[in-house]
């Protein structure tokens, strides 16, 4: 399918917001065509939706619903979430569709079959897994570890595969999407080839996305920088592990390294691995100065103590798979931090209140950190 070149009339003039409608509008972002606000609440943004699937955990609630899909995301919904973060990639026939792995992994005549998701048709694609169509099965859906390792996608709540088209017709709309563009780090893109599929994504937001919130997302600079010159509409972050992983790419190796890039390209924030907050304290604030916005992502997300100190830090909101507990740990925050304001006159910005054991916790927290 041929693509038109996107132009800057083709997007919505009205501003967007980075925040969910779901809650409070007095205490979001109004995102315009080339600026990004202060963020005044924190988010909470469900991984994959109501979080990722590890198959290899004796967490049931790693394994409650297929991520991303659209059970998932309607699971998240029902929680005081702002935004749900999930992974798309492009079939070779121009359709965005959401998943995470760069390959997707089956048993076919008896062996292992793996193919790239961006290899595949639309068609080729949705034929895996659990089908739409009631008591019908596609091929059989595995899934590969970091370590290589084949496991079966058991989860107790399966669901089919989908397209970015349709998570914006059957997701609630008042829920923010954070979409993250999902390029195979083992590749060297070349710019046609960016600019080719972040315009079959954009076709796809544009035409369907009418005010819900969006947030783009990506760990390839280049498409980053790339999406940030094809669109001023949705503001565009950039996905870092702030130091915890290196790669021949220094742009990708600090949170430094991370500020320059979105000043250099214009791009309205980062995303950094918890870790790398942790270990980089100083950083945040170095964001905050190149008027940046801050969102973290990791395992440690889902330690409510985790959560709360980088409240304090300045962090602005936290991708978690524990959707439930920690978007309840958040709400208990804001209301404690409501309480305080109201029984303080004249305070401007109140602290959350900890029990002895929390700050005891948080006080070994960041040496522990440093360490990994």
């Amino acid at each position: 399918m041929a693509l038109r070149a996107v132009q800057v009339s083709d997007v919505p003039s009205a501003s967007v917001g980075l925040h969910s409608s779901r809650l409070s509008t007095s205490t979001g972002v109004e995102v315009g065509r080339d600026e990004l606000k202060e963020i005044r609440k924190f988010m909470v943004v469900g991984h994959r939706g109501n979080g990722m699937n590890m198959l290899q955990s004796e967490d049931r609630r790693m394994k409650a619903f297929k991520e991303n899909s659209l059970l998932s995301f309607e699971a998240a919904s029902k929680f005081a979430v702002d935004f749900i973060e999930f992974d798309v990639q492009v079939t070779k026939d121009d359709c965005p569709v959401i998943f995470h792995d760069d390959n997707i992994v089956s048993e076919e005549n008896g062996g292992i079959c793996e193919k790239r998701v961006t290899a595949l048709s639309l068609s080729e694609f949705l034929g895996y897994g659990p089908q739409r169509e009631p008591g019908k099965m596609g091929k059989s859906l595995l899934r590969k570890t970091k370590e290589g390792n084949i496991l079966c996608w058991n989860v107790e709540q399966d669901d089919s595969l989908c397209t970015l088209e349709e998570a914006f017709h059957k997701v609630h709309p008042s829920l923010g999407f954070d979409i993250e563009l999902k390029f195979d780090d083992h590749i060297q893109y070349q710019h046609e080839h960016l600019v080719h599929v972040l315009q079959a994504i954009l076709k796809v937001v544009f035409e369907h996305a009418k005010d819900r919130p969006i947030i783009f997302s990506s760990f390839q600079p280049d498409a980053a920088q790339i999406l940030r010159k094809l669109q001023s509409t949705y503001p565009v972050f950039f996905l870092t592990n702030g130091g915890t992983q290196l790669y021949c790419d220094v742009r990708r190796n600090s949170l430094e390294e991370a500020i320059k890039l979105c000043l250099e390209g214009g791009l309205q924030g980062i995303v950094s691995e918890v870790r790398g907050i942790f270990k980089n304290p100083g950083a945040v604030a170095k964001i905050k100065e190149a008027n940046l916005s801050l969102l973290s992502y990791g395992k440690l997300n889902n330690v409510p103590e985790a959560v709360y100190m980088q409240h304090l830090m300045g962090v602005e909101g936290v991708i978690v798979d524990l959707v439930k507990e920690i978007s309840e740990a958040v709400s208990e925050m804001i209301s404690r931090e409501g309480e305080a304001g109201r029984g303080l006159e004249h305070q401007v910005k109140a602290k959350p209140q900890f029990s002895e054991k929390e700050l005891l916790f948080l006080l070994r927290l960041i040496p522990e950190l440093m360490q990994l």
